[in-house]
């Protein structure tokens, strides 16, 4: 596996995305229209009217993943530069699946205050903000401090992107479960960005706020314990019979790991209430491997981080086309409202027959709803025209949009359309490839 990934981001030249033009460049007066002294005009416009910048420019269709490399993937606080490859693959996912221009942006600042203001001061290139791979606390201060403050979306990843794929698969691993949102208990263990961004979503989605244990390294959070973050004083129980997260878990309906590996035992599983639904999402180890925990219940739902195993929380169902919406729409922020609506739409595609060209990706897996299907296939092309319209509805309902979508029937068929011209092409693409080879 290592010499494939280093030989799939070195050849056939390193890298994995490029810049390609969108306008003629082969005469001399194309140059002149591209450059001096054509360029002058849309200038001029967007000097006289700043609305113009995405009528003239890519500014619309440009989002930035921005990292400074502290908390990368598995890797930790590796570091600005040793982050770029992950910060392309980000590049590469926006294009691939919602024809995002993506630009990686590596800054190698760790001071929340000086990111902040080095974030601000190039926001005026892109037309939104894609922050990935940045340590807690500070992510919450820098997420803060960009928000609602650049004029453009702005959405930490990490902690958003998780938990709108939480909550589809929340929403679905209940139905499947027979269970109403509004009366599970749930523990999340763990209590960094994403845990608090998941925990959140998950309240807003239904779940009670009493009906929440959140547990760090040191056992239970509760209102008893002296010097909590800001974010972890925010779910502190006022439970007095609950101490260790084996107190916490016994009984209870839901079980979601982001945290670290093997901290979730048989005994604790066997200890949850009945037909349990466990999201075992530390990555490359989860906290209770698959086949030990369906060993022990077999009425559970279990979803993990790991693509080689059935229910995948992957973020890729949801960041291109909640950004593709807010581009689209030029809503000023990426609310609560839109993120719920990604949720929500997510998983009823899961609900709904897998097409044919599915199947054919993924022929050793069971594709219909029920326990081991509870979320759509990241190449599930319908995602597209499913997500990103009622993303753009959410924000527009909400009042956050800047240029409503009237007809959303109409945007939803521009994006299917756009679906299959860019499959078509792609498939002319490896014919001719394999022509060539040939």
């Amino acid at each position: 596996m290592r010499a494939q990934a280093l030989a799939y981001h070195r050849y056939p030249r390193p890298g994995k995305v490029e810049i390609v033009p969108t306008k003629p460049f082969y005469t001399p007066h194309d140059l002149s229209l591209a450059y001096s002294p054509g360029v002058a005009f849309p200038c001029l416009e967007i000097a006289a009217d700043a609305d113009n910048v995405y009528r003239y420019t890519g500014r619309g269709n440009t989002v930035a993943v921005i990292s400074n490399g502290t908390a990368v993937l598995g890797l930790g606080n590796i570091g600005a530069l040793a982050s770029k490859p992950v910060m392309e693959g980000k590049a590469l996912l926006f294009k691939i699946f919602a024809g995002i221009d993506a630009c990686d942006i590596e800054i190698d600042e760790t001071d929340p205050a000086r990111f902040v203001d080095i974030v601000r001061s190039i926001a005026p290139t892109f037309g939104g903000i894609n922050l990935e791979d940045i340590k807690a606390p500070e992510c919450f201060e820098i997420e803060a401090g960009l928000a609602g403050h650049c004029g453009i979306p702005v959405m930490h990843d990490d902690q958003h992107g998780t938990a709108v794929i939480v909550g589809a698969a929340l929403i679905n691993a209940l139905q499947v479960q027979g269970k109403s949102i509004g009366s599970v208990r749930l523990v999340v263990n763990g209590a960094g960005a994403a845990a608090t961004a998941c925990t959140r979503l998950m309240i807003a989605l239904g779940i009670r706020r009493d009906n929440v244990v959140m547990c760090d390294s040191k056992g239970v959070i509760t209102t008893s314990r002296h010097n909590l973050t800001p974010q972890k004083a925010e779910f502190a129980t006022t439970r007095t019979d609950v101490v260790t997260l084996v107190d916490a878990v016994r009984d209870a309906d839901v079980f979601v790991g982001l945290s670290v590996a093997d901290v979730l035992t048989p005994e604790m599983l066997a200890s949850m209430a009945p037909r349990p639904v466990v999201f075992a999402l530390a990555n490359p180890d989860p906290e209770i491997a698959r086949d030990k925990a369906l060993t022990v219940r077999g009425d559970l739902v279990y979803a993990t981080g790991r693509s080689d195993y059935p229910n995948q929380i992957n973020n890729v169902l949801g960041f291109p086309y909640i950004f593709r919406a807010a581009l689209d729409c030029r809503a000023s922020v990426i609310n609560e409202a839109m993120k719920m609506a990604a949720a929500h739409a997510i998983a009823a595609l899961a609900r709904e027959p897998v097409s044919r060209q599915v199947k054919e990706l993924y022929p050793d897996e069971k594709l219909d709803f029920g326990p081991e299907y509870i979320l759509p296939k990241p190449f599930d092309r319908r995602l597209l025209s499913v997500v990103s319209p009622a993303v753009v509805k959410a924000a527009v309902d909400s009042g956050v949009s800047r240029r409503p979508v009237d007809d959303l029937d109409r945007y939803g068929r521009s994006l299917r359309r756009y679906v299959a011209d860019t499959d078509k092409a792609l498939r002319a693409f490896l014919v001719s490839s394999v022509k060539l080879s040939s």
